[in-house]
């Protein structure tokens, strides 16, 4: 946690990459982002540019295509691409599917997946959630029949983020019926363009199209494109939940409140509540810190804590700019806040999903009881 002469010249070289790379076109994106999910014409854009670089994939292994940074060098990096504004990477492929694939998939599916996920030509969606299956996701319902060497898909998956803009999806399916409902699901990887597969948007309360619904109607899938064994997808879903769960959230937010600081009047009652969320990014900065390097059950945990922390002050801060936008919106005539006024509402809409998503958050406290408090 301290800042070497090493780290002080990576972060230097960091800045100086991001001066020169980071176009002003997608400074802006990243900063009018509603939401962890940028554009695609503006993800993939950043990501080729990060490729180019040999930065594409800093969490990856050297093998297939990584940095070989150590944990406080990625997270140097994390939080210099937040200070920039620079637009988030999609974390379906790099961070989620790309780490099951590496630990769960043959030499062939590695292959052919990894290299397209990084290159950005593979752009994925999750397909987990279904209609009265969110939280409770063992009682998911997509069927999934076996027809030789395929699987024949039925039935719909719900909420399934940038589906329209994603050309794959991992999902989880119905193999069986038998024993606990844990017991019979399998994890499946399937291309976006199969016959029998439609896409209906989900407009939100922002009036943006980010989410929607996938409708099944007999997709063939490959059995080859399935990862780990057949009924035993719980175990890969799990696996992939630690990805999703732990992040390095602190940076972003720590960006987020700076620019809030700009914004807001001077009100002591709106400052001091400012200074208690620096104290508190603090304190979840400490504990991203801490968990580097983590692993196993200690790397679970750590997962749902910082998920718990870092989407809850997340849901904090945008209350606060929408606060903070409604104060600006009386000077608007004198130019001010515009990238405030346009996005504070949206994030606030859309970061009321966050404390459910991902297992929600009184889920993710009744597993840190178990573990922590027996």
């Amino acid at each position: 946690m301290t800042d070497t002469a090493d780290l002080a010249a990576f972060r230097a070289e960091v800045r100086a990459f991001l001066a020169e790379s980071l176009t002003p076109e997608l400074a802006r994106a990243g900063r009018r982002a509603t939401s962890v999910f940028a554009h695609p014409d503006h993800s993939i854009a950043w990501q080729k540019i990060l490729t180019a670089k040999g930065w594409g994939a800093i969490d990856w292994p050297v093998e297939y295509g990584g940095t070989g940074w150590s944990p406080m060098q990625k997270y140097i990096f994390s939080a210099e691409c937040a200070r920039a504004g620079a637009p988030n990477l999609l974390p379906q492929g790099l961070k989620m599917v790309a780490p099951v694939l590496m630990h769960y998939g043959s030499d062939e599916q590695k292959a052919f997946f990894l290299p397209r996920i990084l290159s950005g030509e593979h752009y994925w969606c999750q397909g987990f959630s279904e209609p009265g299956s969110g939280s409770d996701l063992a009682s998911l319902k997509l069927k999934a029949e076996r027809d030789g060497d395929h699987y024949v898909l039925n039935g719909s998956k719900i909420w399934t983020t940038h589906a329209h803009f994603a050309n794959w999806m991992f999902a989880l399916v119905r193999t069986s019926n038998e024993g606990k409902p844990q017991a019979g699901i399998s994890f499946v990887l399937i291309d976006m363009a199969t016959p029998g597969l439609k896409v209906d948007p989900i407009i939100s309360l922002a009036g943006e199209h980010e989410l929607n619904q996938v409708f099944f109607d007999n997709v063939r899938v490959p059995v080859a494109n399935r990862l780990g064994e057949e009924n035993d997808g719980w175990s890969v879903a799990k696996y992939l939940l630690t990805f999703e769960r732990g992040g390095r959230y602190a940076p972003g937010l720590f960006g987020q409140l700076a620019k809030l600081a700009e914004e807001a009047p001077e009100d002591p009652v709106l400052r001091e509540r400012l200074r208690r969320e620096a104290v508190t990014l603090e304190a979840l900065e400490a504990l991203e810190l801490k968990s580097i390097g983590a692993s196993g059950a200690k790397a679970a945990l750590y997962a749902s804590v910082l998920k718990v922390q870092g989407t809850e002050a997340a849901q904090r801060i945008d209350t606060l700019a929408c606060e903070i936008a409604g104060l600006a919106g009386w000077a608007i005539a004198d130019g001010q806040s515009p990238d405030l006024l346009a996005t504070a509402l949206p994030r606030y809409l859309n970061g009321r999903a966050a404390t459910i998503y991902a297992g929600s958050n009184e889920i993710q406290r009744d597993l840190i009881s178990r573990a922590v408090l027996g």
